[in-house]
């Protein structure tokens, strides 16, 4: 059985003393209960620091929203891999939809970014997805193959381990559009059938595999039940702690 995991993704929101405060409020709804998921947090990277103190006893893992694919050098308003390590970070976000349309990052900027990550001993979450006009176009496939592909590229199978992907159809993120059930796990298995393909049925049947798209808790249950959708990339709804906690307790 794979372990479910969800990750709130901040995105560019929550000073660090606002980071701090979210993160207690919802530690203080995990309280001691057992949650059936792995859960991590990922705020800006002013705050990592901070929230990384709060979470050093925590089972919530903190993750970073993106890093430079170099260890160092004249990247001005870059961080690497390797800080990201340590401070205490977990895994890193990459190649999410975001940047991928506002920085322009090309799936082989997103290889170099996994391999670097994997390198320091990080793990990865690897995002993917078609525009509207992509799904519209009926190339969802070709457009996921792709990114898939070319973001492992050169990716060994124990690595694999440590790389979880998120499949997030552009079109649903931010928009109150959320990929019908059915439809986020005819592109997850499709993604399974990638990575067996490219490594081993074992491999893939490891594999875990985010559902990200305007998740909310009311629809949490019924994406989350699914059979190749293994947990969340959580938005907008992570920054209320009693929302993201429902999103938790959805399995």
């Amino acid at each position: 059985m794979r372990e479910p995991i969800v990750v709130g993704n901040w995105k560019m929101n929550k000073n660090p003393d606002a980071s701090v405060q979210l993160v207690q409020e919802l530690q203080a709804f995990i309280g001691t209960n057992g949650l059936k998921t792995q859960v991590g947090v990922a705020p800006t990277s002013l705050s990592l620091v901070k929230v990384s103190e709060i979470l050093s006893n925590s089972p919530i893992k903190l993750c970073a929203q993106n890093c430079h694919y170099e260890d160092d050098g004249a990247f001005t308003g870059e961080i690497s891999a390797t800080m990201l390590q340590e401070i205490g970070c977990n895994y890193v976000i990459l190649g999410h939809s975001e940047r991928r349309q506002y920085f322009h990052e090309t799936d082989e900027v997103v290889n170099q970014k996994v391999k670097k990550v994997l390198e320091a001993g990080l793990n990865v979450i690897m995002c993917v997805g078609e525009t509207l006009e992509e799904r519209e176009q009926d190339i969802t496939n070709q457009v996921v193959e792709r990114q898939v592909k070319k973001g492992l590229k050169g990716i060994s199978a124990s690595d694999m381990d440590r790389v979880v992907i998120a499949y997030e159809p552009v079109w649903a993120i931010g928009t109150g559009k959320t990929a019908t059930p059915q439809q986020a796990e005819d592109v997850h298995r499709f993604i399974r059938e990638i990575v067996t393909s490219l490594y081993s049925v074992d491999v893939a049947n490891r594999l875990r595999i985010q559902y990200g798209g305007s998740v909310k808790s009311a629809n949490a249950k019924e994406l989350f039940s699914m059979e190749n959708i293994d947990g969340g990339l959580i938005g907008g709804a992570s920054l209320k702690a009693e929302e993201f906690y429902k999103i938790l307790c959805s399995f």
